[in-house]
């Protein structure tokens, strides 16, 4: 028998993919209106209202675009409304699907039970509370680690205990994939490009917060009971490692004779300035670099890695590398002649194989449209700025060209749109086709068309 709160869930008509849809809008409009207010700046005029819309949006969506510089503009308070939207936005939300079913029934039906065990990767509901309780400890102890090792690094540099505030600040924003800092002037981690303690730092806490709960919990799980890995782990951490050193690699072959990147950094710091950008493009939006000095082909490789995303599951954004190697299996399965595709002797079920491709198709025509929208509104700017500001947005992922403070007032709201659909669209369309694809008696003749 369902609960009141299960009755009412159903008498206003919303499913969870827009139940969490509307969570997401509520927390925006909330921060929106912090934001705003005149003691979270610091000059205490407050923010117009496209600025926080913008800044809320980029923090609840873990983004980490910004048309305002967040040392200078916001106050103690306004900072810490943006770790809470990060926070939230980033691990709360996550939370809250998983509990969509709990909170709202006590008994909850079939498609529910399909939802959460789909979202979560479990073979069971009662495995749902566990996991969530791992997920909270985890960030806690990560973030906490990360908090200690920059303040004390950065003692000297800030002094204590600002130090700490700093190494938890960029901590919570390196986990939650988000790439807000404090550093001044749009600067991000230039400063610190040659530095190994806070490059490794942050990509570690953006590594596995973005690499997907599910795996870590796995990684764990097989730790205490010996149990093989799931496939979905294997993919991740397979696909996972490929992109990060096939990132590396390409950007440091690709700047390394640029004066302007890397071009002047010994052997050992080139090698460590690649390396942080092959990984924070997926999708933290910190840099080492300035991305506005990279090579075209480096802003290409960029966006190819911020379109593809971490894992799902986790704080990072994109398509998600899980769809990413769906689709190569199922292209290489075509290429081979097969109507299955298999990934280390398994075979993806057909409506695996049908979401990757609704996806990353929703995707593409999205990005392709902001493009275009943007090429409209931002007069004057060139096409490679256009692209990787969309890729940015969509990909979740706050790494820019230097286009997002001149942003016009109309590309201001285009992009708030679209880092709110990057963050929610992908996860709705695999929820919603969880739950609407059925099979049916009744199937219409079959005709062939001819493509290629």
């Amino acid at each position: 028998m369902a609960t009141r709160g299960g009755k009412l869930f159903h008498r206003i008509k919303i499913n969870p993919p827009q139940f969490f849809a509307l969570g997401f809008l509520l927390l925006i409009a909330l921060g929106t209106i912090l934001l705003m207010l005149p003691i979270a700046t610091a000059d205490r005029h407050h923010l117009s209202f496209i600025d926080a819309l913008f800044e809320a949006t980029s923090a609840v969506c873990v983004t980490g675009l910004v048309v305002v510089d967040t040392q200078t503009t916001f106050t103690l308070f306004g900072q810490i409304v943006l770790l809470c939207l990060i926070q939230v936005g980033g691990l709360g939300f996550m939370t809250l699907t998983v509990f969509i079913a709990l909170l709202l029934r006590r008994n909850i039906s079939f498609e529910e039970r399909h939802l959460v065990k789909e979202s979560l990767n479990q073979d069971s509901y009662q495995g749902i509370v566990t996991m969530v309780r791992f997920v909270l400890l985890f960030t806690i102890i990560c973030e906490v680690i990360g908090t200690i090792i920059l303040g004390i690094h950065w003692g000297d540099e800030f002094g204590y205990p600002k130090s700490f505030y700093y190494g938890l600040f960029h901590s919570i924003s390196a986990f939650n994939n988000a790439g807000f800092d404090i550093m001044g002037d749009f600067s991000s981690m230039t400063a610190y490009v040659d530095d190994p303690i806070v490059n490794l730092t942050l990509t570690s806490l953006l590594l596995l917060g973005g690499i997907g709960f599910i795996v870590v919990a796995d990684i764990f799980q097989k730790r205490k009971t010996r149990k093989r890995l799931t496939l979905h782990t294997k993919v991740v951490l397979w696909m996972s490692a490929v992109l990060v050193v096939s990132g590396t690699l390409l950007i440091f072959l690709l700047e390394y004779g640029n004066p302007a990147t890397i071009g002047n950094l010994s052997w050992n710091d080139k090698l460590l300035a690649s390396y942080f950008h092959g990984v924070v493009p997926r999708t933290a939006g910190f840099n080492s670099l300035n991305t506005a000095d990279l090579t075209l082909g480096s802003q290409l490789v960029t966006m190819a890695l911020m379109f593809i995303g971490g894992g799902t599951g986790g704080t990072a954004g994109g398509i998600k590398v899980t769809t990413f190697a769906i689709l190569l299996f199922a292209v290489w399965a075509l290429i081979k002649g097969k109507q299955e595709v298999n990934i280390r002797n398994r075979r993806i079920p057909g409506d695996l194989v049908f979401r990757a491709f609704s996806i990353t198709t929703y995707s593409v025509l999205l990005v392709s449209l902001f493009v275009f929208l943007l090429a409209i509104t931002e007069k004057g700017a060139a096409l490679n700025y256009i692209a990787f500001e969309v890729l940015s947005a969509f990909g979740t992922v706050g790494m820019s060209l230097g286009l997002t403070p001149d942003l016009s007032e109309s590309g201001k709201i285009l992009l708030s749109i679209l880092m709110f659909m990057g963050r929610v669209g992908p996860i709705t369309i695999a929820f919603a086709l969880a739950f609407r694809i059925r099979k049916t008696a009744v199937r219409n003749p079959e005709e062939r068309i001819i493509i290629g």
